[in-house]
């Protein structure tokens, strides 16, 4: 049998694996490349790794699996929980077989006493990501009832910092940091989806790691419904992260010879966020699906006219969107049979006759005719009790024991898990798509799954995930080509999993620049800029009231997948063409942005940011400079510019129309003509930033010379 399997990605990451057995696997380590080892070097790893026995502790050293067990002493939180009507509880998995190719190791192990088998894969892909996932069948008499399955990894005595996030509605991805003491850090998450204040990415780290610092290693749980991400340290000196789906009880019951497949669970390793962000974006980028052509400037007309669904206002619409650069034109809700509110009609997906008497097929015929795409906003999962649909079939609604769950938003959840109720949905769907020049969907998702019973009452959230999957699924395979927005409430639904089927997130629903400059920040450290929906709003900020100059918003929107989400029928010519301008800039750079490395600079004061994103070459960046309100210093100061090539020289210019200082503002000496330096010296001196009014931003221009 295989010894210690060595997993590399040059430069990047190691993982060791030993496979010895008898056991399930245990991870020697996972961090820095070691290079190349020799054989005897592996096996010398795994003795010097082994724990010793201390006083008052087991007679045998307690080693720690990918799957840990209590049968092998581990007395944290355990991998597989579940039973056989009681019995079953623990289980001690011998390893039959190790597979190891291209780049994967599969291990086939069995506890012949409790009736289980299982299978663990781990993978390292070429970004340096770890990724692993298990799956167990029962192979005993009776149901085995599954109540969870955890994967481990683990971290270094060093890493005793910890960063996860939290968030709302309006302000998601919010970052928080915590000290990694004994016991246990857990994030359950039981919305139904990704949610507001998921984990997203737990990173343990050594003191103090910043963008561009410090050891970190972070963990991410790819799936949309319930999920668990945990940080564990224990007075045996072992730390590790994990995670893993959420059951509910009695969600999985495996009857013989039935099997369940946990989540993709995904490791990062590197030094500074930054480069934990680039494992993420890299891989993401490496899919084949992942999106080629250039993102499309997008008009959501959401903001634009709400409800107020009206041919002549539409084509208006998208008459100036299509003037100002727009290549992309979406119909957000009110389109139809009977949805003039939030209040009713979501699940009657029939064009509405009353508000378009000739079907969609004007508008989409205009907007076609234009040169732009035409996308449509849908939310297939609800269901409003006020709707042809649900009173024809209040038995498809997600509900325990025919008592309904608390309504939000005039809503409740249609069941997907049922198949009636999933054939309806695709069928509605699929017509619409088949109608009309369609080539986009924002697939929306507007509450929690509360109280969330499916098929004869029984908890429904995992079959609802895998339904949904489905759907996007057999979509795509139904219509080559269609792409799928991830929108829940904004930004609820964001994860690994959703994005092997969807092309975008709405990153939130709120578009306030101010917000959306951290909003964006953060959701960056999984995913890249062109997967993040980032919209210029009205001058008045629809969800907070605040006011910005459609350069800060525009300059903002600018590091995402660009677009637009006013009534720019209702601008006026000297806003019309400041609104172009940004949008050729756009057009011009996202070669660039949506290829390109992002940095973030570890400037010291907290009122100001600088971010940006660096050509893989390393022969062009472009940065913002953040001015997020006043400082306590007189001046910006030094800002560094990273990521750039420490042995090249570089042009740094400020860049149009991302360049307008405010009144009485000459900016600092090198401001007008530019300034060629190192890129050594860009990172480690710096280049004196202009002084901002709060709330406004700067854009820098960095070539090789």
């Amino acid at each position: 049998m295989t010894e210690v399997v060595h997993l590399r990605t040059p430069g990047v990451c190691s993982l060791l694996l030993d496979c010895s057995g008898p056991a399930l696997p245990r991870v020697l380590h996972w961090g820095a490349d070691l290079g190349e080892l020799p054989t005897a070097a592996l096996d010398a790893i795994s003795v010097a790794s082994t724990p010793d026995i201390v006083h008052a502790a087991l007679d045998a050293p307690v080693v720690l699996s990918v799957l840990p067990e209590q049968s092998g002493g581990w007395l944290g939180t355990p991998g597989l929980t579940g039973h056989r009507d009681g019995r079953h509880f623990s289980t001690r998995f011998e390893v039959s077989t190790v597979d190891v190719s291209g780049g994967a190791v599969v291990v086939e192990a069995r506890d012949a006493a409790a009736g289980l088998d299982v299978t663990y894969r781990v993978e390292l892909t070429g970004a340096g990501l770890v990724r692993h996932r298990a799956s167990v069948v029962n192979r005993g008499d009776g149901v085995w009832t599954l109540d969870g399955l955890l994967l481990a990894l683990p971290v270094p005595s060093r890493a005793t910092e910890l960063l996860d996030f939290t968030g709302r509605h309006l302000r998601e991805r919010s970052p928080q940091r915590s000290q990694l003491t004994f016991g246990t850090h857990l994030r359950e998450n039981r919305r139904g989806r990704t949610g507001f204040d998921a984990a997203t990415v737990l990173v343990a780290g050594t003191p103090g790691f910043s963008f561009g610092a410090g050891e970190v290693w972070g963990v991410h749980v790819a799936w949309s419904g319930n999920h668990r991400t945990l940080a564990e340290r224990h007075t045996t000196g072992q730390s590790i992260v994990g995670g893993g789906e959420l059951l509910l009880p009695g969600e999985v019951r495996l009857a013989p010879g039935e099997s369940y497949g946990s989540p993709w669970v995904y490791g990062a390793y590197g030094t500074g966020l930054d480069a934990l962000a680039a494992r993420f974006h890299r891989y993401l980028r490496g899919r084949p699906q992942h999106p080629r052509s250039p993102r499309p400037v997008t008009l959501n007309t959401w903001e634009a006219v709400y409800f107020d669904h009206d041919l002549a206002t539409l084509t208006g619409l998208a008459d100036v969107a299509a003037e100002v650069g727009v290549e992309r034109f979406v119909l957000d809700d009110g389109w139809f049979h009977g949805r003039r509110d939030d209040t009713s009609s979501l699940g009657d997906w029939h064009v509405d006759a009353t508000v378009w008497p000739d079907g969609l097929g004007p508008l989409v015929d205009h907007v076609r005719g234009l040169g732009m795409q035409f996308g449509l906003w849908f939310e297939p999962e609800m269901i409003n009790p006020d709707s042809d649909l649900a009173r024809a079939h209040p038995d498809w609604i997600l509900a325990v024991d025919g008592r309904m769950p608390p309504v939000k938003r005039s809503q409740q959840v249609l069941n997907l898990g049922h198949p009636p109720a999933f054939d309806h949905v695709l069928e509605r769907i699929d017509s619409i798509l088949n109608d009309y020049d369609i080539g986009y969907i924002k697939w929306d998702h507007n509450r929690d799954l509360i109280d969330a019973g499916g098929v004869h009452g029984a908890a429904g959230v995992h079959e609802q995930t895998l339904a949904v999957y489905r759907m996007f699924a057999t979509l795509k395979e139904r219509h080559p080509g269609l792409e799928i927005e991830s929108c829940s409430s904004g930004g609820a639904r964001i994860d690994l999993a959703v994005l092997e089927h969807t092309d975008r997130v709405w990153t939130s629903d709120c578009i306030d620049a101010l917000e959306r400059q951290q909003i964006q920040r953060w959701t960056g450290q999984l995913l890249p800029p062109e997967l993040l929906g980032a919209h210029v709003g009205s001058p008045v900020s629809h969800s907070t009231g605040r006011s910005h100059s459609l350069d800060f918003q525009a300059g903002t929107a600018l590091f995402g997948h660009f677009g637009i989400e006013w009534d720019v029928a209702t601008t006026s010519p000297e806003q019309r063409t400041r609104l172009a301008g940004w949008v050729a800039l756009y057009k011009r750079l996202r070669p660039l942005l949506h290829s390109g490395s992002v940095v973030r600079g570890d400037h010291p004061d907290p009122a100001v940011w600088v971010h940006g994103v660096v050509a893989e070459d390393r022969g062009h960046a472009v940065y913002a400079v953040v001015q997020l309100a006043t400082s306590v210093h007189a001046s910006s100061g030094l800002v560094h510019l990273p990521g750039l090539d420490p042995d090249a020289t570089y042009e740094v210019k400020p860049l149009p129309p991302g360049d307008v200082l405010g009144r009485r503002n000459p900016g600092p000496p090198w401001w007008r003509t530019g300034t060629t330096l190192p890129g050594r010296v860009l990172a480690a001196v710096g280049l004196q930033a202009p002084t901002l009014n709060p709330e406004t931003l700067v854009l820098l221009e960095a070539r090789r010379t």
